[in-house]
């Protein structure tokens, strides 16, 4: 059995926090404006992760609104998220990312922030695809006040 997944996040650029994409830190990047770490892919892959085992969204499981998860790590929230998909039976056939920002480029850290992924999904190289386009400078992303990202993943039964 298959199950398919699809997260959407958005962060906007602010605050102090240094700026983490991926579980990678960028540095002298501005940071993103979040309750956790900010990091707006691996916010994407827990939703889409949890939308495939049909479990809400990272919002039902780690609110903004509780001090237990402020500036939190996403990686652990991440490994938080596995466990309940191990938990329901599955583990990752494949996880596609569209990382949707002007700035910074993202082309020197794409195979770190894969290399992450791949460890924290418990995945190998070939299940995990990180990728990142701009939108043309059109819109809030084009004029740089933030970062959407896309997820999609598929799950298989571990049965």
């Amino acid at each position: 059995m298959f199950r398919i997944g699809h997260g959407y996040d958005v962060h906007k650029f602010g605050g102090d926090k240094p700026l983490i994409l991926g579980g990678v830190l960028f540095e002298g990047e501005q940071g993103l404006l979040a309750h956790s770490d900010g990091d707006v892919v691996l916010h994407a892959v827990c939703d889409a992760l949890l939308g495939a085992i049909a479990k809400g969204d990272i919002g039902h499981h780690f609110p903004d609104t509780s001090e237990e998860f402020a500036g939190a790590d996403s990686k652990e929230l991440l490994k938080s998220v596995m466990a309940l998909v191990k938990e329901a039976g599955y583990s990752v056939g494949n996880l596609d990312v569209t990382i949707v920002a002007q700035a910074p480029k993202m082309a020197s850290k794409i195979e770190s922030m894969e290399d992450v992924l791949c460890a924290v999904c418990d995945a190998d190289f070939g299940q995990i695809n990180l990728k990142a386009t701009t939108t043309e400078k059109l819109g809030f992303v084009g004029r740089k006040e933030g970062i959407a990202v896309h997820a999609v993943c598929l799950l298989q039964s571990v049965s």
